[in-house]
């Protein structure tokens, strides 16, 4: 049987309004499957019209203007009803889902789908738990010791991935999906005995660490800056304008 990064793998995108993951909103969304490595990638993508203002600092980062969005884009809640549902589909077939930096992408898709849909991403996961691979924390544990910045770009060009068209949802989710397999190539010796399922549970404590590690750092330098540990989806907070 085939390692998992050697098996089918999906993985999903977004593009949005800012970084708030508790007010801000969806504009695109894409999910990427690839059934093989190096076997050409299935892509679904999602336009969203957000109904509220794109800031420009936004459209600055992946060109989606307010205008393009409002003539393009669809209404927010039967878009984001069939991301749910077209991620649940792959956990069911047993598909691992790549998502780079899984807390933002997967707790703002969890906080539209109950702005809009009046309920959270466990609804859609009754018989199909989450199986999420996240590069950056795989990438942060297995070569912890290496400099520099960790951003998809930085990943690409680490592991020899080829990203074209960067803040381009389906781009950046294709670039993520080959990182992901390159990392369990390159340390397959500490991966290839770990299932997918036992892997997830792994980076939900190696995050945890993480942002132990750079909560602690944040306090060193004066920052009030703080680190969510919570893996792969943030918990809810009580309020949300």
């Amino acid at each position: 049987m085939p390692c998992w990064f050697e098996g089918p793998l999906a993985a999903f995108d977004t593009e949005t309004t800012g970084v708030d993951v508790e007010r801000d909103r969806i504009v695109s969304a894409a999910l990427v499957v690839q059934r093989m490595p190096g076997g050409v990638p299935e892509v679904v993508r999602w336009l969203v019209s957000p109904g509220v203002p794109v800031p420009r600092a936004a459209t600055d980062i992946h060109g989606l203007t307010e205008e393009h969005l409002q003539r393009h884009g669809r209404w927010p809640s039967p878009v984001m009803e069939e991301v749910a549902r077209a991620l649940s589909e792959q956990w069911a077939r047993g598909t691992p889902l790549v998502v780079m930096n899984a807390p933002f992408d997967l707790t703002l898709l969890d906080r539209e789908l109950k702005r809009h849909r009046n309920s959270g991403l466990e609804a859609y996961l009754a018989a199909s738990p989450l199986c999420v691979l996240d590069p950056r924390v795989l990438d942060k544990h297995l070569d912890r010791y290496r400099k520099g910045r960790r951003t998809l770009t930085d990943l690409c060009a680490h592991y020899e991935v080829e990203l074209t068209g960067a803040h381009d949802a389906a781009s950046d989710a294709v670039a993520a999906l080959q990182v992901t397999r390159a990392i369990g190539r390159r340390f397959a010796n500490r991966l290839q005995g770990l299932t997918a399922a036992e892997l997830h549970a792994r980076q939900a404590v190696w995050h945890a660490g993480q942002a132990r590690g750079l909560q602690a750092w944040f306090a060193q330098q004066g920052s009030a800056e703080v680190c969510d540990p919570a893996w792969p989806l943030r918990p809810r907070q009580r309020a949300v304008a």
